[in-house]
């Protein structure tokens, strides 16, 4: 289903320039590469790092981070976790941070990936959202309604795990797979009666968008997102030395963006798009939440639990042992992956 209507462009721009990690939103510029905008740093070593917009290189830049690097990261641009790990799985991307869905299609699809390192965020960005005047109140009234969803993105696999928990199946409802701008036309018209997503839409939604929460993903997904190299960049000793000073610099600058919430948010608005208002309130829900944490066995059977679920309902094609898709090297003192997330209190 497509809404006719579009919703206001001060709305919609954003959505459309923020197709997050999480979601299987559309390709970037050209046939699935992504778009280059830069390179950092100094040296022989090139690293290729992909990201999306919005994304590691604002985060790393706002904290200081890129200052002084020993070797160069030479960035692109994708518009989703999906394409970007199609260019890890062909070598011309190094490294790139996605959700925590993404490595499971890559990985059903048999790509050349390798989950390298983990943070856990706050899951309270991950809802399910109505409108303000529906008479929605409990999950388990969604049976026999319409909800928005882009399909084999983290919203999704919250969606079924949020409807299990409240004893229904995807075939209680009728599901819309619509990407977040699509997704944001058809719920802001009342074409669809509740609306499955993660931040930052949802604090957009709840601002904007006469939204309220139904409910999150706070016990019921697992807040993972991961950095995922490709095996031959692990296997040349340099570009592993490399990467493993890239996560640092990543753990890092998550320490720094939970310090400077303010600072971040008013960086990371003017890189998307977003309102600082709603930049800010997601950084206090989800965003600024982050904690560097191992790629350890939980955070492996947590994934798994992922995989089980998408091959029963036939979206990948089969299961699969989602361990033999990360290396665990960079783990080192790092704290265990359920290490509860940070908190601000609740956004406003």
């Amino acid at each position: 289903m497509r809404a006719r209507h579009i919703a206001p462009a001060a709305l919609l721009l954003p959505f459309t320039l923020l197709l997050a990690a999480c979601g299987g939103a559309s390709r970037a510029e050209g046939a699935g590469g992504g778009t280059g905008s830069g390179t950092d740093g100094k040296g022989s070593l090139t690293l290729n790092v992909g990201d999306q917009k919005g994304g590691s290189e604002a985060l790393l830049r706002a904290a200081g981070e890129l200052d002084d690097l020993p070797y160069k990261i030479k960035w692109s641009t994708f518009t989703s976790g999906p394409p970007l790990l199609e260019a890890v799985n062909a070598g011309a991307v190094d490294v790139g941070a996605v959700g925590n869905t993404p490595p499971v299609f890559a990985a059903a699809a048999k790509s050349k990936i390798k989950v390298i390192a983990g943070s856990h965020s706050r899951s309270d960005g991950e809802t399910i959202l109505v409108k303000k005047d529906s008479p929605l109140r409990r999950p388990a009234q969604l049976k026999g309604k319409s909800i928005a969803v882009a399909q084999g993105s983290s919203a999704h696999y919250q969606l079924i795990a949020s409807l299990k928990k409240a004893g229904l199946t995807p075939k209680d409802v009728t599901l819309n797979y619509l990407q977040p701008a699509d997704a944001l036309a058809a719920f802001t018209r009342g074409k669809v009666d509740a609306w499955a997503v993660w931040d930052p839409y949802t604090s957009q939604a709840l601002d904007q968008a006469a939204a309220r929460v139904l409910t999150t993903g706070q016990g019921v997904v697992n807040g993972l997102s991961f950095q995922v190299a490709a095996p031959a960049a692990l296997d040349d000793k340099k570009k592993a030395a490399a990467l493993k000073d890239y996560t640092d610099r990543l753990r890092r600058a998550q320490d720094w963006v939970f310090q400077h919430p303010d600072a971040w948010a008013k960086a990371w608005a003017k890189e998307t798009g977003l309102p600082d208002k709603v930049a800010l309130d997601a950084v206090k829900r989800t965003r600024g939440t982050a904690v560097a944490v191992a790629v350890d066995k939980a955070a492996v059977a947590s994934e798994q639990r992922i995989v089980d679920s998408f091959a029963a309902l036939k979206l990948i094609p089969r299961s699969f042992d989602f361990g033999k898709f990360v290396d665990p090297r960079f783990n080192g003192d790092l704290p265990p992956s359920g290490t509860a997330p940070r908190t601000y209190g609740k956004a406003q």
